[in-house]
C-alpha cells in the first residue's frame, strides 16, 4: 500500500508543479504529464500484484475529522478499476502534451487533470464512506474546471452548469445511500457496512443506481454527458468517458457487495436501464454531427451495454443460473476495459482531427484518411471494435453477455430474449452510425479549405493512439484468455468461483476461441496477399486514373454525402424517440443555383423533461423574491425562527 500512497501523491505533485511552473509552458507540460505517467507506472505494480492473486491489503493514517477516516485499500475490484484508469491517464497524459501546446494556460490545465486522474484511483480504493465522498466531489470539480477551460466560450460554460448541477444531485443521492448504510452499521467505514433488511435494501439499491448512474450516464440522467464531454480538452474527454464515467459502475459494484444477494427485481431493472440507455444512445449518436458530441452518446449507448451484462449476471444469479450470473459479468466487467481503450482511441482520434482542421462539425470535414493515415487507420480500428466486430475486443465483451443470454433462454428465462434484443439493435444501430462518422470524416473530398489542408498529428499525439489500437487488437485476439484476466474481480462479484465452473466455461466459449481462431487465420492470409502483391508488382510501372465519374465534367465535394443526408433514413424510422429539426430548401427553376438539407437533434429528455421542470423551479423561484429586500435585521429575525422551531421541534 506504500507504493499506491507514493503514487497518489506524485501524481498531485506532478499537477502542482505544473501549477506553479505554468508561464512556462514547455516545464508545465513535463510536470503535470511526468507526474501522471510515473504515478501510473508506480501505482500499476500493486493493481497488478493483487490482480495476480496477491493477497489484500489495507492501510490507515491518522485523520482529525470528527467523521470517517483514511481508510485506503487494494482488493481485486478495486485494483481491476485502477489498472483501467491509471493506464489510460497516463496514455492521455502523453497526448496532451502534443494537444495543449500553443493553447495557453497549461498549468492549470495539467494541476485539474492530474487532480482529476488522483481523484478518481482515490475513489476505487477508499474504504471510508466519508472519505469516498471527499474523492468523489474533487472528481466533480476537477473535471467540472477541465470541461470549463475555454470559459469564453457560452456553450462550454453552459455545458459545465449542467455537469456541476447533475454531478450534485447525484451526490446528495448517494449521501442518503451511505447514510442508511452508515446508521445501521454505527460507522462510516466500509468493512463495517453489512446487508440491510428487503424494505431498506430495495431503497438502497434505488439510491445508489440514482447517485452513481448520474456519473455513468444511464438514460435519463444523462443529460451532462453530451454537453460535458465535447467541451473538455480531447484528451480530457477520452478520460471522462474512458474511465471517469466508469466509476459509477464501480460504485455500483462496490454497493451491491454491501447490500447482500439480490433479488431479481434488480436484475431486471438494469436490464432495462441498459436497454433504454444502449438504444436510444446510440440513436441519439445516430443523429449528431459534432463528432465529439456523437462519441459522446456513444459512450451513454456502451454504458448501457455495461448494465445488460450486469442485469444478466443479477437474474442469473436470483435464479439459480451460475454459469449465466459468470457470463453476464465477466462480459460486464471485460467491456468496462475494453471500452476504455476503444472510446478513448476515438476521442483521442477525434482531438486530432480537431487540431488538424479546427472543426468537429463532420459537414465540413473529409477526405482525411489520405492526409492523416496514422490517425485514420486508429480510428478505423477503433470504430469496428465499438461496432462489436470481431477479432477486436468489443466483440469479445459482447459476445460473453450475447452467451449469458442465449444461454438463459436455453432455460426458458424470459430476460433472455430481452437482452438478446437489444443487443442485436444496438450492434446493428451503431454500425451504422460508424460507417458514417469514419465515411464522413476521412474519405471522399474536404469539405473545408482547414480539412484540405489538415496534416497529421504530432507523434506525441499519435504514439497514445497506436498504443490503444494495439490493445484493441491484442485484447480481441486473446479471445477467452481476457476472461481469466478479470477473473479475480469477477469472482468478487460474482460471489463464485471461477475453478468450479471451469469444464461448462471452456465448453460455452468454445465459438468465441474458434471465431478467434478463424480471425487470426484470416488476417494471415490477407498479411499474406499483401506480400504477394507487393512482390508481383515490385519494378513494375504503375499509373493512376479516375474512376466513372457518371458524366459529371466537374465533381465536387458537395456531391457527397453528408452527415445529415447519410444518417436522415434511420432518424425518420425512429422519428417519435428524437427531436429532430430539418432545415431544408429544394431545386427550384431549370437550372437550380443552390438546395441545402441540414438536421439538428437536441436532447429529447433535455428539452421535454429537465428544461420545463427547471423553467417551472425557476419561475416558482421567483415568486419568493419578496424575501430578499436587503434588510438585515430581518435576515437575522428569519435565522431566529428556524432556530426557536427546531428548538421547539427537538423538544417535543
Amino acid at each position: 500500500m506504500a507504493l499506491l500512497l507514493l503514487a497518489l501523491l506524485l501524481i498531485l505533485l506532478g499537477g502542482t508543479l505544473a501549477l506553479l511552473l505554468g508561464r512556462d509552458e514547455k516545464l508545465a507540460s513535463w510536470a503535470g504529464a511526468g507526474g501522471a505517467v510515473l504515478g501510473a507506472l508506480v501505482g500499476l505494480v500493486p493493481a497488478l500484484e493483487t490482480l495476480a492473486g496477491g493477497p489484500g491489503t489495507t492501510l490507515r493514517l491518522p485523520w482529525s475529522l470528527p467523521l470517517g477516516g483514511f481508510v485506503i485499500g487494494l482488493d481485486p475490484l478495486s485494483a481491476f478499476f485502477l489498472v483501467v484508469i491509471l493506464g489510460l491517464c497516463a496514455l492521455a497524459a502523453v497526448y496532451g502534451t502534443g494537444y495543449l501546446r500553443g493553447h495557453g494556460r497549461a498549468g492549470s490545465a495539467w494541476f485539474f487533470f492530474d487532480a482529476l486522474m488522483a481523484s478518481m484511483a482515490l475513489a476505487v480504493v477508499a474504504r471510508d464512506a466519508v472519505l469516498f465522498l471527499i474523492a468523489w466531489e474533487l472528481m466533480t470539480l476537477s473535471s467540472y474546471f477541465l470541461v470549463v477551460r475555454d470559459d469564453e466560450d457560452e456553450s462550454a460554460r453552459q455545458a459545465g452548469w449542467t455537469y456541476l448541477i447533475a454531478a450534485h444531485l447525484g451526490t446528495a443521492a448517494l449521501l442518503l445511500f451511505f447514510g442508511l448504510l452508515s446508521r445501521q452499521a454505527g460507522s462510516t467505514s466500509f468493512d463495517a457496512f453489512g446487508p440491510l433488511d428487503a424494505r431498506l435494501s430495495g431503497l438502497a439499491f434505488l439510491l445508489s443506481l440514482a447517485g452513481f448512474g448520474v456519473k455513468a450516464g444511464f438514460i435519463p440522467l444523462h443529460v451532462w454527458l453530451p454537453e460535458a464531454h465535447p467541451a473538455a480538452p480531447s484528451h480530457v474527454s477520452a478520460v471522462m468517458s474512458g474511465v471517469m464515467i466508469k466509476t459509477g459502475i464501480y460504485g455500483l459494484l462496490r454497493a451491491w457487495i454491501f447490500l447482500g444477494p439480490p433479488p431479481a427485481w434488480w436484475g431486471w431493472t438494469l436490464l432495462g436501464v441498459g436497454a433504454v440507455s444502449g438504444i436510444l444512445g446510440v440513436l441519439f449518436a445516430l443523429a449528431q454531427h459534432d463528432l465529439k458530441r456523437l462519441l459522446a452518446y456513444h459512450s451513454v449507448e456502451n454504458i448501457g451495454i455495461i448494465a445488460l451484462g450486469l442485469g444478466v449476471g443479477l437474474l442469473g444469479s436470483a435464479h439459480g443460473l451460475p454459469l449465466v450470473a459468470l457470463l453476464g459479468f465477466g462480459g460486464a466487467l471485460l467491456h468496462v476495459l475494453n471500452h476504455a481503450l476503444f472510446k478513448g482511441l476515438l476521442f483521442l482520434g477525434a482531438g486530432a482531427v480537431l487540431n488538424a482542421a479546427g472543426t468537429r462539425d463532420m459537414e465540413h470535414l473529409g477526405g482525411l484518411l489520405k492526409r492523416m493515415p496514422w490517425t485514420g487507420a486508429c480510428f478505423l480500428i477503433a470504430s469496428a471494435a465499438i461496432c462489436g466486430l470481431p477479432p477486436l475486443n468489443g466483440f469479445v465483451s459482447e459476445f460473453l453477455i450475447f452467451l449469458g443470454a442465449f444461454l438463459a433462454a436455453s432455460h426458458g428465462a424470459p430476460w433472455g430474449p430481452v437482452a438478446i434484443g437489444a443487443l442485436a439493435l444496438i450492434g446493428g444501430l451503431a454500425l451504422a452510425c460508424f460507417t458514417k462518422a469514419f465515411g464522413v470524416v476521412f474519405l471522399g473530398e474536404p469539405r473545408g479549405e482547414r480539412a484540405a489542408k489538415a496534416q497529421e498529428a504530432p507523434w506525441s499525439m499519435r504514439a497514445p493512439m497506436v498504443v490503444l489500437a494495439g490493445l484493441c487488437v491484442l485484447v480481441g485476439l486473446g479471445g477467452a484468455l481476457a476472461l481469466d484476466w478479470v477473473s479475480p474481480a469477477l469472482s468478487q462479484v460474482s460471489g463464485l468461483r471461477l475453478e468450479d465452473f471451469l469444464p461448462a466455461l471452456e465448453e460455452a466459449l468454445g465459438p468465441l476461441q474458434l471465431i478467434t481462431i478463424s480471425a487470426c487465420f484470416f488476417f494471415l492470409a490477407l498479411a499474406g496477399l499483401i506480400a504477394l502483391r507487393s512482390s508481383l508488382l515490385a519494378g513494375r510501372e504503375r499509373g493512376e486514373s479516375g474512376t466513372w465519374d457518371c458524366g459529371y465534367a466537374a465533381p465536387s465535394a458537395r456531391m457527397q454525402y453528408t452527415a445529415s443526408s447519410f444518417a436522415q433514413p434511420l432518424t425518420e424510422l425512429f422519428a417519435p424517440f428524437l427531436c429532430a429539426r430539418e432545415r431544408s430548401a429544394g431545386p427550384e427553376g431549370l437550372f437550380p443555383e443552390r438546395a441545402t438539407f441540414a438536421t439538428e437533434t437536441p436532447d429529447a429528455f433535455r428539452e421535454r423533461l429537465y428544461r420545463p421542470a427547471f423553467e417551472g423551479a425557476l419561475k416558482a423561484a421567483w415568486k419568493l423574491r419578496w424575501l430578499q429586500h436587503g434588510r438585515i435585521q430581518l435576515y437575522v429575525l428569519y435565522i431566529a425562527l428556524t432556530l426557536m422551531a427546531l428548538l421547539l421541534w427537538r423538544l417535543g
